[in-house]
C-alpha cells in the first residue's frame, strides 16, 4: 500500500520526498507509520522500475531538493492497481481506505463500480472476529462486554459503509448510463 500511496499522491502533482512523506503519514500514519527507512527504498524501487522520475530543484533555502513525478508508465501502473484491486486491497480496512483515497483517479465509472462491488461483496459475507468452533458468534451471543463492543462497532461500521457503497454504486450506474446515452447519440 505504500507504493500505491506514492503513485496516488504523485498522480496529482510532483512532490519532494518530505512533502510526500507528510501526505502518506497523514493518510496511514496512525496505523502504519512511514519512516524514511521505508519510504525512500520504495521510491528507489519505483524509480528503478521506470514509474517515477526525479528532478533536482533549488529549494527555498540553499539546499537543492529532489522532486518526484510520475512517468507515463507510473500513471498506467496506478490505474492498473486501482482497477484490479481485490483480495487484501478490498478486505483489509487499512488497505481499503488507502485504495479508496485514490479511486477517483480511475476515471471509468464502470471500473470504479467494479472495485466497489468487490468491497460490498466482502462486507455482505457472514463473518465474526470470534467463533465457537465453526459457528461465528454475534455480539448478542457473547458475555464479554469488550468483545461485544468490538462486534457492535464493527456491525455499525459495516452497515454505514454498505449504505454508502450502495448509494455510490447507484450514482456510478447513472454516470455509466449517461455516458452510454452520449455515445449512442454521437454515433451516426
Amino acid at each position: 500500500m505504500l507504493e500505491l500511496s506514492i503513485l496516488g499522491f504523485l498522480y496529482d502533482a510532483p512532490l519532494h520526498g518530505y512533502e510526500l512523506r507528510k501526505r502518506i503519514t497523514a493518510l496511514t500514519g496512525h496505523v502504519r507509520p512511514v519512516g524514511e527507512s521505508t519510504l525512500y527504498p520504495a521510491i528507489k524501487r519505483l524509480e528503478k522500475a521506470g514509474l517515477l522520475a526525479r528532478e533536482t530543484q533549488q529549494g527555498p533555502a540553499a539546499a537543492p531538493r529532489h522532486v518526484l513525478s510520475l512517468t507515463e508508465a507510473g500513471r498506467r501502473e496506478l490505474l492498473r492497481r486501482l482497477a484490479e484491486a481485490e483480495g487484501p486491497e478490498v478486505t483489509d480496512e487499512n488497505r481499503w481506505f488507502t485504495l479508496l483515497s485514490f479511486l477517483r483517479h480511475l476515471d471509468d465509472p464502470a471500473a470504479q463500480a467494479a472495485v466497489l462491488r468487490r468491497r460490498l461483496s466482502f462486507l455482505e459475507e457472514p463473518t465474526s472476529f470470534f467463533y465457537d468452533g465453526e459457528h461465528p458468534l454475534s455480539a448478542e451471543e457473547l458475555t464479554d462486554p469488550f468483545r461485544q463492543g468490538v462486534l457492535t462497532v464493527a456491525r455499525a461500521t459495516t452497515k454505514a459503509e454498505s449504505k454508502w457503497l450502495r448509494e455510490t454504486l447507484a450514482d456510478l450506474a447513472d454516470a455509466v448510463d449517461t455516458e452510454g446515452d452520449k455515445a449512442r447519440r454521437s454515433t451516426p
